[in-house]
């Protein structure tokens, strides 16, 4: 459909919307799937299986730019979409529910809202994902209109930063299973991650725009591998797993939708600068974090030292 677009409307509905729907009913049931075949290195499988979206996001950008001189656009999306079909076809084939569907319950659980962990959970994921997807959208623009890089070098940051992810989604998730449990590092990431958005405010040369972006791209992406896999460890009932996963990803979509362009109107209302719009990442992410804090003592009492 986008590759057949010659309209803006035909475009936001084709690219942006359903694109959006497809890739949402794709992701949560394949980590729902992936979380109840394990209960040991849960968090690594997780992990590797949410590095599709960090090797997407590595492989589609350079793919775009490689074949649009060469095919065009509407030949260029048709090749897009036809690396998806493959892959999903080879998804569907090799993807199997271990438990049988859960046709008694509902679509939408809301007495898991009555658990005080999942809801300030739920809560502090929508802050944090508010700003932690500010990066991701900015950082090439923020590369060009602040530091000074060239137009076509700036692509390189937004490929190092998805590139990286593939560190970010498995390291962590590793020590989740080996050392200290997913909400511990959940919280660590996220610490990391608001330290990095504060200091994108001192970043002044090209060298550490991509020193940066490396280190951002490994806690960013961190946070988002871990936070379903963190869910996947709160939920007990594991025939519970995708409704609550699915949820809380609800939630979290509209932070992603709102954030990006709460930003922009901030750069725009700063003439061009971005402190604005870094101190609102950087801050909503702060006040997630003390919600995740409340989430996980809500778990396990006053006891700090405890693997969760």
């Amino acid at each position: 459909m986008a590759s057949l677009s010659t309209q803006y409307w035909q475009l936001f509905l084709a690219q942006g919307l359903c694109v959006g729907l497809g890739a949402g009913c794709l992701f949560c049931p394949a980590l729902a799937i992936v979380s109840t075949y394990f209960s040991k290195r849960k968090m690594l499988a997780i992990g590797i299986c949410a590095c599709g979206s960090a090797t997407g996001g590595l492989v589609y950008p350079a793919m775009f730019q490689q074949l649009i001189p060469w095919l065009g656009y509407g030949w260029t999306m048709r090749a897009l979409g036809f690396t998806t079909m493959g892959c999903l076809i080879l998804s569907n084939i090799l993807a199997r529910p271990r438990l049988p569907p859960y046709s008694t319950g509902p679509m939408v659980e809301l007495a898991a809202f009555r658990e005080t962990s999942y809801t300030l959970f739920a809560i502090g994921i929508f802050l944090v994902f508010w700003g932690v997807y500010f990066a991701f959208y900015y950082v090439s623009s923020f590369g060009v209109d602040i530091i000074g890089i060239p137009q076509n070098e700036s692509f390189n940051l937004f490929l190092v930063l998805n590139g990286v992810g593939i560190i970010g989604r498995t390291l962590p998730a590793y020590l989740a299973d080996r050392y200290t449990g997913p909400m511990n590092i959940l919280l660590m990431v996220t610490i990391a991650s608001i330290i990095c958005a504060w200091a994108m405010i001192g970043v002044t040369s090209r060298g550490g725009l991509y020193a940066w972006t490396v280190v951002y791209g490994i806690v960013g992406n961190g946070l988002q591998a871990m936070f379903p896999a963190t869910l996947s460890s709160l939920t007990t009932d594991l025939k519970k797993a995708g409704v609550r996963m699915g949820m809380v990803f609800t939630i979290a979509s509209f932070s992603v939708l709102t954030g990006p362009p709460i930003a922009g109107l901030l750069i725009t209302r700063d003439n061009g600068r971005y402190v604005y719009a870094q101190a609102f990442a950087a801050a909503s992410m702060v006040v997630g974090f003390f919600l995740l804090c409340g989430a996980r003592f809500a778990v396990t009492g006053k006891v700090l030292f405890h693997k969760i």
